[in-house]
C-alpha cells in the first residue's frame, strides 16, 4: 500500500514525465491579491496567466498546492470533522498547460494516472460533462465526451448542469467546462443493489469526486457573454487527501496516514479511544484537521490576531480548544504539542514546518493557554443561560445576550452557536446583528467629527509635499473649513505646496506654524484625508488670503526622522539576532520615543537586546548615508531586496530607503546619514499579544537624557558608600539591612512610572465618546497603582482607567473616572469596583472619582478588569 507521500510523489513524477515542470506551493496565506485572504485552488499562483497579465515560464506545469477553504463561497468549516472528506487544510494536485495541450490530453492522462500507475478499479469510476447552457448559448461539452469515449464506456458518462460543471474565476474573466472524475468506494454489495451513477454529486459519503479537469476556453464580458480565448489553458484539481484514502483502501479521509499518526497522538494526550464515541471522534478530526491549518497560516506569516486573516485563523483555533476543551476533557494547551507529529507526516514535502517548529509551538501554546481563560468563563456563563432558557421552555437565546458574550468576554458568535446547537437551542441571529450594528454606530457617534463645508479659496486640484526637500517654504491657503469634535473647535486647512508630513506609516504628523508679518498661527498636527494633506489649527489668520511662510518644526521633525530611521536599522538587527521569522507588525515613530511591534515567539533576553543595542549603535557610528529612491517600480524595489511589510499596500511606483544593506519601502521622513541619530537605547521589551512582541527605544537627546539620568541616579547611590565601585553589592546588602535607599528607589520607580504611564495613555481605546484604560500594570508597579491612575486623570479629560496589579500574589483593583464622567455621566468607580471585585473573590470601594479593591484569587483579576470594562458600557449606554 502507497504511502501519502509516495502518492504525492507518484502523481509529480508522473505528470513530470509528460514534460510537465514540478513547481513549488505558493504560501496559504496570500499577500498581493486583495480579492483573497487565502489561496483556496491550485489555480490561484497562475492567475495572473490565465489573466493574461503575466507571460507563463513554462507551458506545462504541476504541483501540490496548500489550500484553505474556510470564509465566503467556498466555506467548508462547519462540515470538518463531521464527516469524513471536508478539510479546511488541504492540498490540491494539479497539473496545468498554458495555450498548449487541451481536452484530449488532458482526460488521456487522468485516466492513465487514475487507472494504470495507481491502478484504481475502472469499474469504480464515473466521470461528468457540461451539459451545455441555452443561457449562455453553449452546446454540450461533446469534444470531452468524445474523448472520454476512448477510455471508459459511455453509460458511465454523466451529463452535468452549469454548478457542477461550469468554473468560472469571478463574475467576469476566464471560465469554461469542466469534466470532474468521481469514484463509487461503496461495498460491492451496495453496489449491486444502487447503480453508482445515481449517486454521482449527490453528497453520498462513498461516493466522491477526486478529480476536476477544467478547460479554460471562454472570456466572461460584462454583459455577460462568453467569448471564446485565443489560447485554451487547462486547470486541473484533485484532492490529494481524498486520493490518499481511495489508494489506502480507506472509508475515511481521517483514516488514512494523512491524519491517523496525528488522531493517534490526540488519543494518546487525551486519554480517550479513537471509534469508541461519536461526539469525541469529531472532536479528535476536528482538532487534527485544524492544527495543520494553524501550523501552515504561521508558516506562511500569518499569526492569529483581530483582525482579517488573523482573525479567521485565531478562529480555527479556537473552534479546535472548544473541541478539546468539551469532549476530551482538555483544560491545558495541548494542540501545540501535536506539532512534532505533523512535522513527522507532512515535513518532507513541505520543510519550512520544521524550519519553523518552535514558532509554531510557541504562537499555538499561548493562544491556546489565552482562550482557555476565555472559554472557561464564556462556558460557564453559557451553561446557565442554557438552563434558564430550557426551564422557559424556549428554543431560542436572545441575541443580546449572545453579544454580551462576544463584546464583553469575546466568545466567538459561531461557538455559542454550536454549544447551543448541541443542546437543541438557538440563537436569534437577527437580534445580535442589531445589537452589533447599534454597537458600531455608537461607535461611529463617539468618534464624530462634525464638520462645516470647504470654503475654496483658491481652485488647485494638486497639493504637492515638499518635505522630504523642504522645512519651510511659501504657500497660499486653497481651502479651510471649521471641525468641532468634542466641543472642541478647530480649523482645517489645506495649502498648494507643504513641507509638513501627514501621519502615515505609523510616523506623526508634522507640526510647526504659518506665518504673515507678526502673525502666527500654530499647526498642531497634520493629517491625510481623501488624499488631501490636512493642516489642523486652533484658529484661523486675520486674513486668509496671500502667501504665507510655512514653517515645519525643525527639532520635532529631526526627532522624528532619527526615530525612524532607528526602526529601520531595528527591524534589520531583530532578524539578524532573533531571526528570519521577526516581521514588522506595527508601529509607532514619535519625536520623543518610538515604539515597533513585530513577530517573536518569546522574551526578547536582555543579552538579545544589547545584541540588537551594539548593532543598531555600530551602523550609526558608521555614518551611512541615506539611499532615496523616489518612484521606483515596484518590482524592482523588491529585486533590490527592499522589505515589503505585511498588509501594507503599495502602488506600481514606490519609494524605497536603503541605509546599508537595509532596504524597506516606505514613506516616511528619514535622516541624511545615520550619524545624524547620535544613539539608540531599548527602553523596554514586552508582550502584546501571542507572538506578537513590542520593543519601546530612544534616540539622539532623548536617549542621552534617559542615559544622564540613570548614571545620576547611580552615582548619587554610589556616593552613600565608602566602595561605590561594588555598587551592586553595597546596595542588595543595604536593601537586606532594611536602610535608606527609599528616595533613590523613589527616583528609579519614578522613571519607570514615567514610561509605564505613556504606555498606559498610548492604550487609550476610544469608546462611546470617552477614553477607557484598562490593564494590569507591570508588578514592580503594584503598589503604585493609585499614583499612577492620578497622574493619568492630570494628562488626560474624559477617561476611565481601571487598572490591575499583582500585590504579592494577591489581587488589587484600582478604578479612576474623571470628573466630569461622574457628574455628566454618572459613573461611580466606587460602585463599579465593588461589583467587578466579586470576580477575584474580593471587595473594595472609595469615592465616585477613585475607588481600590482587594481580593483572594490572583487568577480573578484579569475577569475582573474586563467585568469592570462590562459595566462601564453598560452604564454609557444606558
Amino acid at each position: 500500500m502507497m504511502t501519502a507521500s509516495e502518492v504525492r510523489k507518484s502523481f509529480l513524477d508522473f505528470f513530470n514525465s509528460k514534460q510537465h515542470k514540478v513547481v513549488s506551493s505558493a504560501p496559504m496565506v496570500v499577500k498581493n491579491d486583495p480579492t483573497l485572504m487565502f489561496t483556496n485552488a491550485g489555480m490561484n499562483q497562475f492567475k495572473d496567466i490565465f489573466l493574461g497579465n503575466h507571460p507563463a515560464e513554462s507551458p506545462r506545469v504541476t504541483n501540490s498546492q496548500k489550500c484553505l477553504r474556510v470564509s465566503g463561497k467556498h466555506n467548508d468549516l462547519e462540515e470538518v470533522g463531521h464527516d469524513t472528506y471536508h478539510h479546511t487544510m488541504f492540498e490540491m494536485l494539479g497539473n496545468w498547460s498554458f495555450g498548449d495541450y487541451f481536452k484530449k490530453e488532458a482526460i488521456a492522462w487522468g485516466w492513465e494516472y487514475l487507472t494504470d500507475v495507481l491502478k484504481i478499479d475502472k469499474e469504480r469510476l464515473y466521470v461528468t460533462v457540461f451539459e451545455g447552457s441555452q443561457e449562455d448559448n453553449v452546446g454540450r461539452d461533446d469534444e470531452a465526451a468524445d474523448a472520454w469515449k476512448q477510455w471508459i464506456s459511455e453509460e458511465r458518462i454523466i451529463n452535468g448542469n452549469k454548478k457542477d460543471n461550469f468554473w468560472e474565476m469571478g463574475e467576469t474573466g476566464p471560465c469554461g467546462p469542466c469534466s470532474e472524475i468521481h469514484i463509487d468506494l461503496r461495498p460491492d454489495d451496495e453496489r449491486a443493489k444502487v447503480d453508482g451513477k445515481s449517486l454521482v454529486n449527490m453528497d453520498h459519503p462513498q461516493v466522491i469526486e477526486i478529480w476536476n479537469l477544467v478547460f479554460i476556453q471562454f472570456n466572461r464580458m460584462a454583459n455577460g457573454e462568453l467569448v471564446p480565448l485565443p489560447n485554451k489553458h487547462v486547470d486541473t484539481g484533485m484532492g490529494f487527501e481524498r486520493l490518499v484514502r481511495v489508494i489506502q483502501g480507506k472509508t475515511s479521509n481521517y483514516d488514512s496516514d494523512v491524519f491517523s499518526p496525528i488522531i493517534q497522538k490526540i488519543a494518546a494526550l487525551s486519554g480517550f479511544e479513537y471509534g469508541k464515541s461519536e461526539e469525541v471522534d469529531i472532536a479528535m478530526r476536528v482538532v487534527a484537521d485544524h492544527v495543520r491549518t494553524i501550523a501552515f497560516s504561521i508558516t506562511d506569516g500569518q499569526l492569529p490576531s483581530n483582525n482579517k486573516a488573523g482573525y479567521v485563523i485565531r478562529r480555527i483555533l479556537r473552534r479546535a480548544v472548544r473541541y478539546s476543551y468539551t469532549f476530551l476533557d482538555s483544560k491545558q494547551a495541548f494542540v501545540y504539542k501535536l506539532v512534532d507529529v505533523l512535522i513527522a507526516t507532512m515535513g518532507d514535502a513541505y520543510p519550512e514546518l520544521e524550519a519553523q517548529k518552535t514558532l509554531i509551538e510557541k504562537v499555538i501554546k499561548e493562544e491556546e493557554e489565552s482562550f482557555l481563560r476565555t472559554l472557561s468563563t464564556g462556558i460557564s456563563m453559557l451553561d446557565k443561560i442554557i438552563a434558564e432558557t430550557k426551564a422557559n421552555e424556549y428554543v431560542v437565546v436572545g441575541g443580546a445576550v449572545a453579544f454580551e458574550l462576544y463584546d464583553t468576554f469575546g466568545f466567538p458568535l459561531d461557538l455559542t452557536e454550536l454549544i447551543l446547537k448541541e443542546n437543541g437551542l438557538v440563537v436569534n441571529r437577527k437580534e445580535f446583528e442589531e445589537e452589533m450594528n447599534k454597537q458600531k454606530e455608537r461607535a461611529r457617534n463617539a468618534s464624530a467629527i462634525e464638520t462645516d463645508d470647504w470654503v475654496v479659496l483658491q481652485q488647485d486640484d494638486h497639493e504637492e509635499f515638499i518635505g522630504y526637500d523642504y522645512l519651510e517654504t511659501e504657500v497660499f491657503i486653497t481651502r479651510y473649513r471649521k471641525i468641532k469634535q468634542k466641543n472642541k473647535e478647530l480649523y482645517q486647512l489645506v495649502f498648494n505646496i507643504t513641507p509638513f508630513y501627514a501621519e502615515s506609516g505609523g510616523q506623526v504628523g508634522d507640526t510647526g506654524f504659518i506665518q504673515k508679518g507678526d502673525e502666527k498661527v500654530a499647526i498642531i498636527d497634520t493629517k491625510k484625508e481623501n488624499n488631501l494633506i490636512v493642516h489642523i489649527a486652533r484658529q484661523l489668520p486675520s486674513e486668509l488670503n496671500g502667501a504665507f511662510k510655512a514653517v515645519v518644526n525643525e527639532e520635532a521633525r529631526q526627532n522624528t526622522a532619527n526615530n525612524h530611521t532607528a526602526t529601520h536599522l531595528m527591524h534589520e538587527a531583530l532578524r539578524e539576532v532573533l531571526g528570519e521569522h521577526v516581521e514588522q507588525k506595527g508601529s509607532l515613530v514619535h519625536p520623543d520615543y518610538l515604539r515597533f511591534d513585530f513577530s517573536h515567539f518569546q522574551k526578547v533576553t536582555e543579552d538579545e537586546i544589547a545584541q540588537v543595542e551594539a548593532l543598531v549603535n555600530q551602523r550609526i557610528r558608521q555614518n551611512m548615508a541615506l539611499e532615496e529612491m523616489r518612484e521606483i517600480p515596484h518590482a524592482k524595489a523588491l529585486e533590490m531586496g527592499a522589505m515589503a511589510l505585511f498588509g501594507e499596500k503599495y502602488g506600481d511606483l514606490v519609494r524605497a530607503i536603503k541605509f546599508g544593506s537595509s532596504v524597506e519601502l516606505c514613506g516616511g521622513t528619514h535622516v541624511k546619514a545615520t550619524g545624524q541619530m547620535g544613539f539608540f537605547k531599548i527602553i523596554a521589551e514586552s508582550s502584546i499579544a501571542a507572538g506578537i512582541r513590542r520593543i519601546e527605544a530612544l534616540t539622539g537627546v532623548k536617549a542621552e537624557e534617559f542615559i544622564n539620568q540613570q548614571f545620576s541616579l547611580m552615582k548619587e547611590l554610589g556616593e552613600m558608600f565608602k566602595n561605590p565601585a561594588n555598587l551592586k553589592k553595597n546596595v542588595e546588602n543595604l536593601m537586606n539591612e532594611n536602610s535608606k535607599l527609599s528616595s533613590q528607589a523613589e527616583a528609579m520607580r519614578k522613571n519607570i512610572m514615567a514610561i509605564e504611564k505613556r504606555d498606559l495613555i498610548d492604550s487609550a481605546v476610544d469608546t462611546l465618546g470617552i477614553k477607557i484604560i484598562a490593564t494590569r500594570v507591570k508588578p514592580m508597579l503594584a503598589n503604585s497603582l493609585k499614583d499612577l491612575a492620578f497622574q493619568i486623570k492630570q494628562e488626560m479629560d474624559d477617561v476611565v482607567a481601571v487598572l490591575g496589579a499583582d500585590v504579592n500574589g494577591k489581587p488589587q483593583l484600582a478604578i479612576l473616572v474623571s470628573d466630569n464622567l461622574v457628574k455628566e455621566r454618572g459613573l461611580n468607580a466606587g460602585a463599579i469596583v465593588r461589583e467587578a471585585a466579586k470576580k477575584m473573590q474580593g471587595g473594595g470601594g472609595g469615592q465616585p472619582f477613585f475607588a481600590t479593591a482587594g481580593g483572594k484569587n490572583l487568577d480573578g483579576l484579569d475577569v475582573a478588569v474586563e467585568e469592570a470594562v462590562a459595566i462601564i458600557k453598560n452604564q454609557l449606554e444606558n
